[in-house]
């Protein structure tokens, strides 16, 4: 079965191709490579997803002309590429192109395949807004541009599966960590923190928020089985992540304890856009998919902790 995965070098994508590459996959990965956090991190993943026999190509999927020379007929397409997370940095017009346009383009060129059988769109818990505490047939009320942006990719990809020109569904994850996780997500800069005696940057409020946070082998298991259940999620969407709740202060002590360090905080204004609350409910990924995350915080925090050690200490030494 061939498999294209998209953001192949980013955080999960990555994870997500080893994986079906152990499974006997044949991967072919697409990423552009982009600068929203250090490309270095992109290339030495992609560097070992290739050593693991993935296909990894440099394309930018808002170009309609990168799609020209990609010649294999896929059976299973995960979008995972986008502009991600809440960030001051990022335009309206950055999250539209990365997340919409995007996946237009990769949509039209899904319909292509004669022999796909299925187009797995992977959404986010941002969908739902301030609070993600809800089934999949709570009405989204995304309150950021990310939010809002995630949602249109994730009905462009519907939509052609409620009108049969494609099958299709969506996963919309939770708070995902591990190894790999983007530098500036919450663990890995914290961690970073840590050892480097930095200030970590912690927005007003934003240690009372709540998450679902899901370590990255449990989502890549769901994905998996997902996978292996497609016949079954024609036009669905699905939440992906933990049950279980912890606030941010929570996680920061974890990571004390972890690394028998005190981390040093340095209080800035309320960020807009911020979810005060996430709780995966998952009863239909259990019911239809036989989904189970069975990783602890803690223990995925020491995992990721050793990752950091042994991939991310060499590069700051």
């Amino acid at each position: 079965m061939r498999v294209l995965i998209t953001g192949v070098a980013g955080f999960i994508g990555s994870h997500m191709a080893e994986k079906l590459v152990e499974l006997g996959y044949q991967v072919t990965g697409i990423d552009n490579f982009s600068d929203y956090y250090n490309v270095s991190l992109k290339r030495q993943n992609a560097e070992i997803l290739r050593k693991k026999g993935v296909e990894v190509l440099e394309k930018d999927l808002r170009n309609p002309e990168d799609y020209e020379d990609i010649t294999q007929d896929f059976n299973f397409v995960f979008h995972f590429a986008g502009r991600p997370g809440i960030s001051a940095s990022s335009s309206f017009d950055d999250y539209f192109s990365n997340n919409v346009y995007a996946t237009e383009l990769l949509l039209n060129f899904s319909l292509k395949n004669k022999n796909l059988k299925h187009f797995f769109n992977i959404g986010t818990s941002s969908i739902y807004g301030r609070e993600a505490t809800y089934t999949e047939t709570e009405v989204p009320r995304p309150v950021s541009n990310y939010g809002v942006s995630k949602l249109a990719a994730e009905q462009l990809a519907l939509s052609l599966a409620r009108s049969e020109k494609i099958k299709a569904s969506s996963l919309r994850l939770y708070s995902v960590y591990g190894p790999r996780e983007r530098p500036d997500k919450l663990y890995t800069k914290l961690i970073q923190c840590a050892y480097n005696e930095e200030e970590f940057p912690l927005f007003e409020g934003s240690e009372e928020h709540l998450r679902s946070f899901t370590y990255v082998g449990d989502i890549v298991d769901g994905i998996v089985r997902a996978l292996e259940n497609y016949e079954k999620l024609n036009t669905q969407i699905i939440n992906l992540g933990s049950e279980e709740e912890f606030s941010t202060s929570n996680g920061i002590q974890f990571i004390e304890e972890i690394l028998e360090k005190k981390i040093k905080i340095k209080h800035l204004p309320r960020r807009a856009g911020d979810q005060l609350r996430t709780r995966a409910k998952i009863e239909k990924a259990r019911e239809l998919i036989g989904y189970d995350p069975k990783i602890s915080l803690f223990e995925g925090l020491g995992k990721q902790v050793e990752w950091y050690k042994e991939f991310m200490m060499p590069q700051i030494s």
